[in-house]
């Protein structure tokens, strides 16, 4: 099973996270470290990823060290006289000091521990508005999709076809049918309906209750694509189909005496052979051709295929200077919350199931491409700021917003929580998210073994 991962995507993937997970640490901790120094807090660590036993580097000055952990699940600021993952017992059972976090008054102290989570935020929004004001957003009209949808088994369940074109989800018009936005709006706005534009004909098509939960599992990544054929662009370094009569712009309509006219229907055929040959059909200039072709260990024959824009698709860009860019990219933000919090939502309500939703940082890993794209990093860069933003605000112990919530308590009734009950609150918040990280792990693990 090793040999069979391409390790140079693994390693693609896993730089492009750590680099992503690294800026968001960084700087969440930033968001902790700048306003306990403001107010004049000792900061003993500034961590980025956790150092149980050693670090791979560390360096003192003034009070705080600095250093690199070698456990990359988090980071963290340890900050005198403040209850948290540290468990540091022994420094609260001495009398408090005009510099430790317990001594200042609530007000601030709600200000630190919020620190992290604000700059999240302002970071996702920075981030979505550079992304819009440098590459605009770019989207496939339906009516461009000039060969339709491609449909998997779910999707033909509920009445789809391929070459259909979906115009509407519920009431609302269809403004990108690319990459997945069709099962995205049907989970996020749990669609009942759908406008269904087939052949000359447009229908409404239902949608069954149970779509959602079905849409929410990852086995359902396919429920829709862009049907496009397959047309020979370029050969692949020590390729052998030229060899075998292969020529640029021929046009794969057949595999194995199976009609497979376009990509998809070509990829499904050939799906699990490797290590074999193939009777392929082109067509060229109106010819139909028989050739057979090599499949290495992959399953690859050593060519590419023609991508949508030279398909000739047309992709539209909705282009925004920077000061249109601004509030585009606060709502964008909003909207990646909105996202978020609906699917958390339908974690509880039984319309997703944990054991799909669920992922440690091999699922978040894996969502990066497998070739190193700008735009793709810093757009779920940001998406995953404003998602641990929300994370460490909720009202856990041994989160942000655990903290923040006992402050606020303390604030209005003016009475503190003893260190003691702080101490066990900890305990517990830090057993729970360590048991759920220990579940999204394990998670993970059995998917890749099944």
């Amino acid at each position: 099973m090793l040999l069979a991962i391409d390790w140079s995507t693994v390693g693609i993937k896993a730089a492009q996270f750590i680099l992503s997970f690294s800026i968001l640490i960084l700087l969440h901790e930033l968001g902790h470290f700048l306003p306990a120094k403001w107010f004049k807090c000792r900061v003993e660590k500034f961590y980025l990823f956790f150092n149980p036993w050693f670090s791979l580097f560390k360096k003192k000055k003034g009070d705080t060290e600095y250093g690199i952990g070698w456990i990359p699940l988090g980071g963290y600021v340890k900050i005198s006289g403040m209850i948290d993952e540290s468990m540091d017992k022994e420094q609260m059972k001495e009398p408090a000091q005009p510099y430790e976090f317990r001594s200042k008054p609530a007000w601030q102290r709600l200000i630190i521990m919020l620190g992290g989570v604000t700059v999240n935020v302002i970071l996702a929004i920075i981030i979505f508005v550079f992304i819009l004001w440098i590459w605009g957003k770019e989207y496939l009209p339906p009516a461009e999709a000039k060969y339709g949808i491609t449909t998997d088994s779910l999707s033909q369940s509920i009445g789809l076809r391929d070459g259909d074109i979906i115009l509407k989800v519920d009431t609302t018009s269809v403004e990108d049918i690319f990459q997945g936005q069709i099962r995205r709006s049907i989970v996020l706005n749990e669609a009942r309906s759908m406008t269904v534009k087939r052949g000359d004909s447009v229908f409404n098509l239902p949608l069954p209750a149970e779509l959602v939960k079905q849409l929410n599992t990852r086995k359902a990544t396919a429920f829709t694509g862009i049907r496009f054929p397959s047309i020979v662009d370029s050969f692949a370094k020590d390729s052998k189909v030229a060899a075998a009569g292969v020529q640029i712009g021929d046009q794969f309509i057949g595999v194995n005496g199976k009609w497979t006219p376009y990509n998809h229907e070509f990829r499904k055929a050939i799906a699990g052979l490797k290590d074999t040959t193939i009777q392929v059909a082109l067509l060229r200039n109106s010819d139909t051709i028989q050739v057979t072709l090599p499949l290495n260990k992959k399953g690859q024959m050593g060519l590419y295929f023609q991508s949508l824009t030279k398909l000739g698709f047309q992709f539209h860009t909705k282009e925004f200077s920077f000061f249109e860019a601004v509030p585009a990219g606060f709502k964008e933000c909003w909207s990646t919350l909105g996202a978020y919090v609906t699917g958390l939502k339908q974690l509880f309500t039984g319309k997703a199931k944990a054991s799909e939703s669920l992922g440690s940082v091999l699922s978040i890993g894996g969502i990066f491409p497998g070739v190193w794209d700008w735009q793709s990093f810093w757009q779920l860069t940001a998406i995953f700021s404003i998602i641990l933003a929300f994370m460490n605000v909720l009202p856990i112990p041994a989160l942000d917003g655990g903290h923040a919530l006992f402050t606020l308590i303390e604030m209005i009734t003016g009475r503190k929580p003893s260190d003691k009950f702080m101490e066990y609150a900890q305990m517990v918040g830090m057993v729970l998210l360590l048991g759920l990280m220990a579940y999204a792990m394990g998670l993970d693990i059995w998917r890749i073994f099944k």
